[in-house]
């Protein structure tokens, strides 16, 4: 081993903990950079390379038949811009029931021929394609639990049809629930003819939303205007796709920030400390035929190995905390899994190390320009004078003595104590950050369940159907079994009768579709005033009137709508109009869901009956005794009442948190031993300092309490400036993640940190000072007099 290794080696050795807080520091930043990485990348990619490779369509067209011709369609995908066509395709938008009447969701249907095609190339993941009367392919998509040689009955359409599952298929672009032959559609129509044609396009720009709004209106132009009922674009659909891993990646960008900036900061506080302390043996290797440029690289090296070790840990530590969020997506489009892409492990090991050794080498450039004679010369004592003004000022304080010799040391060394102050502050930021976040997270979960209510009857809110769907026509139950026995009248008259009942609303749930829209839309009508539900405002206000509708952020940005606007549903085959007066805070499903009151539905679905009940008590009374007390009047009625239940948000919410955990403790634990570094630099340079302490009377708990009260300021300072920062960041943070999963978040949502809260948190930097500086306290307090009065 060469003499510049041996120093390097000696280097690594000696200062164990310089070395371990590079070591951590790195992998931190590693850690999060890859997860942050590998998200971005599984975000998009997955989609991408599916909707090339299947063609997928740019341009999803709905068109009324009864108002253009399937030749006049054709002829659109002969215009400016298009690449490709496909279509027309007969569709119809059905009901099934299967087994013995268990309605499912309606469905959109398509009649093609073939899964091939020049737009839309669709893949047969299990049994085979429809190609003969009484067949059908559905979505593999959609989530539903079906097998093959299900039959599925539609008793309500002329002739009662009766279609036998023989395939599942996956579209990328999304464009049916279901297809069957050609010749089937006519019949699974109440007419018996066509309604409704769809035609697929590719275009040769189609990247942005601009580009698609041109290429809709020149293929739209040659055909009525109102021949046009629906489309979407695959933007759409990308964004759908790429929501639940695209949510992870704003605030793992925040988290890697966080690192990256820490991991500079502490590499360059431990190698300039290094420089510091070691000026008498910078010297001697200069006295003994080192060169400034080898003095420099020691130094650099000394950096770089813990670095390394810090590097490699991080990039295992990434690849596994990837793992269960890659899975979320590894099966969406036939891909058989997804792992972290090789360039993005190569691009954080670069720029890790780089920042690495362009921090130390900055550090370490003081050390090769110390001429011998001076690094020889150089006391390792403050400078005469530095710091005496705040120890006399601290000795008039009403403090034990080794207390206000500890309040005045960090104005004996200020470049260190700014030093402690930011690793503090980056901790009580990640902190902050953390808490706001979780916090939201319990927000938008209790906007998501809609449980204001102190206790439900029956149903509560839109139900899910086998395999996930939405589910259930009126007089549903959950499961499946009917309620229809349950007189809604009589459940609100024993309601009304049971002492304690503040105010109460009903609900009932049924399904519809939205033309170019594939899929069900569920739509829960309220009778009663629902304000008080819990349902969290983004926009507009809450519904007044019949005919008026709140919908998810989703549903706008899938039928390209906004509050104001009217849509038209339909319900049971008939059209129902609303007008959107509000955007509502809901995260379940794909937010296809609509919120109005009973009577806009009055005409479609006269028979339509409230299935769940949801009632605020009055002011002092007991929820468990008013339960069992209407639980007795509903017994005869079939029906039962509940309080309130909770949901824990599933494992998004249960990832995101731990994920979260980690990266905070992480973070703190760096923050820790920056503080850590800080002052170990720091008892050591005063050691002899100590041991005219001890030996003029100070006990070893008074040098505990000097050392802990010496980092106090600091802890105060980075925590008064990290909590604001926490606060800022979150505030950054939260309506970006909400935008990566296509939703607007109310200020409820981000405004979460309270007066108190931001208090404690801010006192959180005097904890994590004084943790940080324990061990080098214990240090200093069992140093044994002799041996520091010894020390030089």
């Amino acid at each position: 081993m060469s003499a510049l290794g041996r120093v390097v080696r000696s280097g690594v050795g000696r200062r164990r903990v310089q070395t371990l807080v590079i070591g951590l520091a790195t992998l931190m930043a590693v850690t999060a950079s890859v997860l942050g990485g590998s998200l971005l990348v599984a975000s998009s990619a997955p989609f991408d390379d599916a909707f090339a490779e299947q063609r997928g369509a740019h341009l999803n067209a709905q068109f009324d038949a009864d108002r253009t011709t399937g030749a006049r369609l054709s002829a659109t995908g002969e215009g400016a811009g298009v690449s490709a066509a496909a279509g027309p395709f007969a569709t119809a938008s059905v009901t099934p029931r299967i087994g013995d009447g268990m309605r499912l969701p309606p469905l959109t249907v398509v009649g093609r021929d073939s899964p091939d095609g020049p737009v839309d190339d669709i893949t047969v993941t299990t049994g085979s394609w429809a190609t003969a009367p009484g067949e059908i392919v559905l979505s593999a998509d959609d989530g539903r639990q079906v097998r093959l040689g299900l039959e599925l009955d539609f008793p309500e359409l002329p002739g009662s049809p009766t279609l036998k599952v023989v395939g599942l298929a996956r579209s990328v672009s999304r464009t049916a629930d279901a297809w069957v032959a050609a010749s089937q559609v006519a019949a699974l129509t109440p007419s018996g003819t066509v309604g409704a044609y769809q035609m697929l396009y590719r275009f040769d720009a189609a990247a942005t939303a601009a580009d698609m709004r041109e290429a809709r209106a020149e293929v739209t132009a040659s055909v009525p205007a109102d021949a046009v009922t629906g489309a979407r674009s695959w933007l759409t659909v990308r964004k759908v796709a790429a929501r639940e891993t695209a949510l992870f990646v704003p605030f793992l960008v925040a988290f890697g920030v966080l690192g990256l900036v820490m991991s500079v900061l502490v590499v360059g506080n431990v190698v300039a400390g290094a420089v510091g302390t070691g000026l008498r043996r910078i010297g001697i290797l200069k006295a003994v035929g080192f060169t400034p440029s080898q003095v420099v690289r020691a130094h650099l090296a000394q950096a770089l190995v813990p670095a390394a070790v810090g590097v490699g840990l991080g990039l295992v530590a990434g690849h596994l905390l990837a793992v269960p969020v890659l899975s979320e997506t590894a099966d969406a489009y036939g891909t058989t899994g997804l792992s972290v892409a090789p360039w993005i492990d190569v691009a954080v090991t670069a720029g890790a190390l780089g920042l690495v050794a362009v921090t130390a080498w900055a550090s370490a450039w003081r050390a090769g320009r110390l001429r011998t004679v001076d690094a020889l010369a150089v006391g390792r004592v403050p400078a005469a004078g530095r710091g005496r003004r705040a120890a006399r000022l601290a000795a008039r304080l009403p403090l034990p003595r080794a207390m206000s010799l500890g309040l005045a040391r960090p104005f004996a060394r200020p470049a260190r104590a700014a030093a402690l102050v930011a690793a503090v502050l980056f901790g009580a930021t990640t902190v902050t950050f953390a808490v706001g976040l979780s916090s939201s997270l319990n927000e938008v979960m209790s906007a998501r369940n809609h449980n204001a209510a102190d206790v439900t009857v029956g149903v509560s809110g839109p139900q899910r159907g086998p395999g996930g769907g939405p589910g259930g026509g009126p007089g549903d139950a959950p499961g499946g079994g009917p309620t229809g026995a349950s007189d809604p009248a009589a459940i609100t008259a024993a309601i009304e009768a049971q002492p304690g009942t503040g105010k109460y609303y009903g609900s009932a749930t049924t399904d519809a579709t939205v033309a170019g829209i594939n899929g069900s839309t569920t739509i829960t009508a309220f009778s009663g005033d629902a304000s008080w539900g819990g349902y969290r405002m983004v926009s507009g206000r809450w519904i007044d009137v019949a005919g008026e509708a709140v919908v998810p952020t989703q549903f706008l940005a899938a039928t390209g709508t906004e509050v104001g606007d009217e849509v038209t549903l339909s319900v049971k085959g008939a059209a129902v109009g609303v007008r959107i007066v509000g955007e509502v805070l809901d995260t379940r499903g794909d937010g296809m869901l609509v919120y109005t009151d009973a009577a806009t539905l009055k005409s479609a679905a006269p028979g339509l009956a409230a299935t769940g009940h949801h009632i605020a008590l009055t002011s002092g009374t007991d929820v468990g005794g008013y339960i069992k007390a209407l639980n007795s009047g509903l017994k005869s009625l079939g029906v039962t009442a509940q309080g309130r239940e909770s949901d824990d948000g599933g494992d998004m919410i249960l990832i995101l948190n731990t994920l979260t955990t980690i990266l905070t403790l992480m973070l703190v634990t760096v923050a820790g031993l920056g503080v850590l570094n800080g002052v170990v630099l720091d008892t050591h340079e005063r050691v002899r300092d100590l041991g005219v302490h001890k030996a003029l009377g100070m006990t070893p708990r008074q040098i505990v309490a000097m050392v802990l009260t010496s980092v106090v300021l600091s802890g105060l300072l980075g925590g008064a400036l990290g909590v604001p920062a926490g606060v800022a960041l979150h505030t950054m943070v939260m309506p970006a993640m909400g935008r990566s999963a296509g939703l607007h978040l109310p200020d409820s949502v981000i405004a979460v940190h309270q007066a108190p809260e931001l208090l404690v948190l801010g006192l959180g930097g005097v904890v994590i000072a004084v943790l940080g500086a324990l061990l080098p306290a214990g240090w200093a307090a069992r140093t044994r007099t002799v041996t520091a009065l010894r020390t030089e």
